[in-house]
C-alpha cells in the first residue's frame, strides 16, 4: 500500500471502496479545532468552498471546536455561520473527538480536518476530496511537502514529518510524506477508526490505524503558509518536544502493543 500522491493503484484491492461517490450527493462537514485563534478564525471560515463542481458539492456545516479559548474566537466563529462545540479540556485530538461525537446529529458522507491558524488554504479543499469522490481512497492527506509549502514548516516540523513517516513506512509499510492536519475521510472509516488519541498522536494514528485496517488512502499536495500568531506545538520547545514523544510513543504502541 502506499499513500503517495498518485494514491490507490488499479490492481489493488478496492472491495471496501464505495462506487464513484457523485458530487451531486456529497455532503461534507468540517471541523476546525480551536485554542485563541481570533485573528485567523474568520479567513479560514470565509476560505471554504461553499459550493464548487457545478454548484453541487454541500458543504454542509462548519463545526468550530472551542478548546479553551480565552479571547473571541468562538464568538467571532459563530458570526462567521460555524457551529461551536466546546471541548474544555486541553488537546487536539480531544477537540476533534468533540467534533467528532457533534456530528451524530447531522451525519455527513466526507468529514474534513482543517486548521484554524490561516496555515492551510481552505481553496485547496476539493483536491481533497475529489479522490475520495473518485472512489480512489477513502482517506486524503493534504500532504505540504512542496515548493513554499515545504519551506512554511518549521524545520522541527520538517524533520518530525520525515521520521514519524520513516517510521510508518517501515512499522506498517505505508508510504506517507507527511502528517498534515488537513484531511478528508469517509464518515463512515472515520468512526471504524476508532480514535482515541487527546492530545498530539491524532494525525499519526489515524494514518497508522488506517494502514493496519486496510482502508486505502493517498496524499494530495496542498499549499501552506506562515500561520497567523505563534504555534502552540511547534513553537516552544516544550511544545515541540511533547509532540515528538508522543508521536513516537502512539507508534511504537500500536506496532508492538495494540
Amino acid at each position: 500500500m502506499d499513500g503517495r500522491t498518485e494514491g490507490w493503484k488499479s490492481g489493488d484491492d478496492t472491495s471496501s471502496l464505495p462506487s464513484r461517490l457523485s458530487f451531486f450527493s456529497m455532503k461534507v462537514s468540517v471541523i476546525i479545532p480551536v485554542l485563541n485563534e481570533e485573528d485567523a478564525i474568520a479567513k479560514v471560515i470565509a476560505d471554504i468552498p461553499k459550493t464548487g463542481y457545478n454548484a453541487e458539492l454541500i458543504i454542509q456545516e462548519i463545526i468550530v471546536v472551542d478548546n479553551g479559548c480565552t479571547d473571541n474566537t468562538a464568538a467571532i466563529a459563530k458570526r462567521n455561520g460555524a457551529r461551536i462545540v466546546t471541548e474544555p479540556r486541553r488537546g487536539y485530538g480531544y477537540a476533534c473527538l468533540a467534533g467528532i461525537a457533534a456530528l451524530e446529529t447531522k451525519p455527513p458522507d466526507i468529514v474534513v480536518f482543517l486548521d484554524g491558524d490561516y496555515s492551510d488554504y481552505p481553496t485547496d479543499m476539493p483536491r481533497l476530496l475529489q479522490p475520495i469522490c473518485n472512489g480512489d481512497a477513502a482517506l486524503v492527506i493534504g500532504a505540504r511537502t512542496q515548493g513554499d509549502a515545504k519551506e512554511a514548516l518549521l524545520p522541527q516540523a520538517r524533520f518530525g514529518n520525515w521520521l514519524a513517516c520513516f517510521l510508518i513506512r517501515h512499522f506498517f509499510g505505508v508510504r506517507y510524506t507527511d502528517l498534515g492536519p488537513f484531511r478528508a475521510i469517509r464518515y463512515s472509516d472515520l468512526l471504524a477508526l476508532n480514535m482515541q488519541d487527546k492530545t498530539f498522536g491524532w494525525t499519526v494514528e489515524m494514518q497508522l490505524k488506517a494502514a493496519k485496517q486496510g482502508i486505502p488512502s493517498c496524499e494530495v499536495p496542498v499549499r501552506y503558509r506562515k500561520r497567523i500568531g505563534t504555534s502552540k506545538i511547534t513553537g516552544t520547545l516544550t511544545g515541540t518536544l511533547k509532540a515528538s514523544y508522543k508521536i513516537l510513543t502512539t507508534l511504537i504502541y500500536h506496532r508492538f502493543l495494540a
